[in-house]
This record gives C-alpha cells, structure tokens and sequence, in this order.
C-alpha cells in the first residue's frame, strides 16, 4: 500500500538519505499512527538490520530477538550476545561485513523499532546505542540509523533530550501525527471505502485521523456498520483497545488512565487541581510527569483561557478514541451488533457529534486560517468563559490575531444548513458584548461561524463577518 501523506516526514528521511553524513533519526508518535508502517514503504524493507523490540518481554527475551535478527541478516557466524554492549558490537561486525560485500556502497539503514520495550528497567541498553553510535557509527558517512518508538515521551527524555553520552548526538526528530481529514479522504478512496465527508467527520470523531484504526474499515459496510463491528459487537477488533493502548505505553498505566478518565468527564478541560482531585493522585511531580507523558503522545493538550496566564492552564482530553471509548464503553456489555445505527437516529447522537466536532475543529487550526486568509499572520488560540453573571457567555474557540482582529468562533454540527434564530442570535451578540467588556480588548471583535453545510441565510445570518464549512477543513 503506497504511503497517504506524511510529505514532509518523507522529505526528512530522503534527505537523510541522501547527505554526505551518517544520520541519527529519532521518529516518536502516539501507538497506531503508522510509524513502523512510513519506515518500511519508505525504504521498502531495504534495511542493513532491522529488529523491533516485544511488549512486556524481559532482557533476555529482547536479545534473543536481536540475536536472531543478526542471523537473519546474515551475522551467522557472529556469537550471540548476553548483553547489549555485546549486542550493539554484534551490530558493528555485521554492517562491516556487508561493506566488505558491496561492491557498490550505499547508505546502511538500520532501523531500531519500539525501543522503549527493548530498553527493560535496568537494562544496559542506552550503554550499548550510545557505544554504538559514538564510538563507531557517528565517525562513517554511510550510515543511517532510526530508532522508533509509541512511548513518547521516553524518546525525547532518554534520546532526543539525554543528558548522557546521546546528548546532541540526533541529527534529525520525526514527530507522526494523526491523519488530517484530508489525508483521511485520501485514505479512504485509496481502500475504495464511499463515504461523503459529513460521514468521513463522525469517522474522526470517534477514531482520530488513526491509520491502523481506519484500516479495520469494511468497504461493504456502511459507517454505522462498521463503528458497530469494529467496537460494539462481541469479539469486536477494538473491544479493548483503551486498556491496551495505554498499557503498552506506559509502566504505571493505572495512574495514566484514571487522569484521562478524569478529564474526560469534563470537555473543556480541568486544572491541576481539579484533575488530581478527580483522579486521586497528589498534585506534584508524579502528576506533572503523567500530563506531561499524556501531552506529548498527544492524547491532551494544555491551554489558557484568554487573558489567563500559565499557572491557570487547563487540561483537555483531545484523543478522540479515549473519548469514544469512555462514552460508550458501558454500551459495549449489551453485546449489540447495532448500537450505533440505532444511536445515530436519536437526540443524544446530536448532542455528542456536536460536542466533538468543536475537537475536530481544534484539531484543524491550519485549515481554519487559511480559510479565513490568515494563514500568514501571526496567531495565538484562546478559550474564554464569562464571570458568574454572564449568563452562558463562554466560547471554546478564539483566534487572536496579530492584524489586531479577535475572532469568536461558534460551532456547529448539523446535517444540514444551520439557520440563526433570535434567540441563538442574542447569545452570540450577548458573548460578543460580555468577551469586549470582560478583557477590554482595543481590537476588533468578530463573529465566525464554523459549520458543516453553511448559514441558511435570514435577517439574522447577515451580521456574521466570516464562515467557514465542514468542506474547508478538508484542504
């Protein structure tokens, strides 16, 4: 299967590729992305050695599957190693041999998967790749090292950001973000699976731009089918996928878990505070490694409020699948085979697709902007919630530009024009009024609309200054 998107990702590593010097490249992600998957189309399994690390395997597990790597690469008359001093030592004797076989040289491509797993609590393993790299590799011009891995935040603290014998030693960082709505479309159309792009919007908010969750998609069956099969029903693919995901990341899994479980039970987020009330964990350095663990796998984001410094951030749940999951996971003992469809046809399905897209058009700022012509200008993104007496003035999306404009975003799903109403429209002037009065703001205020299909246009409709639609995001 070719690769969808990642035009920049694969810019990197041609590059890489192609330089005068050996490459350190360190590529992170959350689980699912399609890390391991761009590695492998991109070289087309070319690789000098490859070897990948086992969940929950011990240090003696890891090196029997490296070992048995160099044998299939063609170290057969190398000794096993006992440790990975010795196992990186093995590396240098293999590459070296393959160099004395080429007739024309080329590149090495070593490609070191799910590390985290390899490198088992006190483990020598950091030892071994920093004797490799510094002592051996990081002198040749032809080697391309990469090592990967869904734990985050373990990639930037013991690699990308260690203080030790790696430190300044990556030449080059990949971080694999979620599909785009667009990529998504590409996607969908590249495994022939029809969907309109209102369709393909209630798919990301309940997968993500996932790869590996788009691709247990059945093109005979309609969406709702497929949420169905694929979660609902017994036996289903991603029955336990939440408790999966997370316990493969993280080491103290529970901890993460109830953390996310608390923010979920709030959409626009929680404080410190707030969260580690509701997850029972004290507010200190465990809590602020578990958010920070959380942030850069990009399963939450930090954020303030307008006019609200640091110290008052907010945390807010942004993966749509934990999302998905702890919604409706209660729904999963009914062992329905139909849930979904029949949820689709009710009020509370509009009331959640409207509370996600507001985190689908989050997840989509780039487009937001170009859409509105500023792609260019210099922006910083705000929430805002009125005093106590300003009666439902919050507003989940401001976009405060550096041309001196603020524009207040309202959002809505709806599966067809959205039309303004007096009373929708006196709360929007009443936001409007209560956000300048509040912040006292010297620039201009404007109203935008962020919709599926559009204003259905009436009285009310012609005092919004800018739109955007559900097609827009998809640029």
């Amino acid at each position: 299967m070719a690769i969808i998107g990642r035009k920049k990702e694969q810019g990197i590593l041609k590059g890489c590729l192609e330089s005068g010097k050996s490459e350190f490249v360190a590529i992170y992600g959350r689980r699912r992305v399609g890390k391991t998957f761009l590695v492998k189309e991109f070289f087309e399994a070319g690789f000098a050695f490859y070897s990948t690390g086992i969940l929950n395997g011990n240090r003696e597990a890891q090196l029997q599957v490296w070992n048995n790597e160099i044998l299939r690469f063609g170290g057969a008359d190398i000794p096993a190693a006992q440790n990975w001093v010795s196992a990186f030592d093995n590396l240098n004797l293999l590459i070296e041999k393959l160099c004395a076989e080429q007739k024309n040289p080329t590149k090495k491509v070593i490609f070191l998967d799910e590390i985290p797993w390899m490198a088992t609590l006190h483990s020598d393993f950091i030892a071994g790749l920093d004797y490799f790299w510094n002592r051996w590799a990081s002198s040749r011009k032809d080697v391309l090292l990469i090592v990967c891995g869904s734990a985050a935040s373990w990639i930037t603290d013991k690699i990308i950001n260690d203080k030790g014998g790696l430190h300044n030693r990556i030449t080059r960082q990949i971080l694999v973000e979620p599909f785009t709505l667009k990529e998504c479309e590409v996607f969908f159309e590249s495994r022939h699976i029809p969907m309109t792009h209102y369709q393909m919007a209630e798919a990301y908010m309940i997968f993500g731009g996932i790869p590996y969750y788009l691709s247990l998609m059945e093109p005979r069956y309609s969406l709702y089918q497929n949420v169905d099969e694929m979660y609902f029903a017994q036996g289903a693919e991603l029955h336990n996928e939440f408790e999966n995901l997370y316990r493969s990341l993280y080491r103290n899994a529970d901890h993460y878990i109830r953390v996310v479980e608390a923010l979920a039970k709030k959409g626009i987020g929680l404080s410190r505070t707030e969260i580690a009330a509701g997850s029972k964990i004290a507010d200190g350095g465990t809590l602020t490694k578990i958010l920070r663990d959380l942030s850069i796998s990009g399963f939450i984001r930090e954020y303030r409020a307008y006019g609200q410094k640091k110290r008052d951030s907010l945390y807010q749940l942004t993966d749509f699948f934990s999302m998905f999951d702890i919604r409706f996971r209660d729904k999963r003992d009914e062992h329905s085979n139909d849930y979904w469809l029949r949820f689709s046809a009710t009020s509370a399905h509009s009331v959640w697709s409207g509370l996600c897209y507001e985190k689908l058009c989050l997840s989509h700022l780039p487009q937001i902007r170009k859409k509105l012509g500023i792609a260019g200008v210099l922006t910083a993104v705000f929430s805002w919630r009125g005093k106590h007496g300003d009666a439902g003035a919050q507003v989940d999306l401001i976009i405060d530009r550096s041309d001196n404009i603020i524009n207040l975003c309202e959002i809505k799903f709806s599966s067809g024009q959205f039309q303004i109403d007096k009373k929708h429209y006196e709360s929007m002037r009443n936001k409007k009024s209560a956000f300048a009065n509040s912040t006292r703001t010297r620039k201009a205020v404007q109203t935008t609309m962020i919709t599926t299909f559009g204003l259905k246009q009436n009285a009310y409709s012609a005092e919004i200054v800018s739109e955007v639609l559900l097609d827009d995001l998809f640029e």
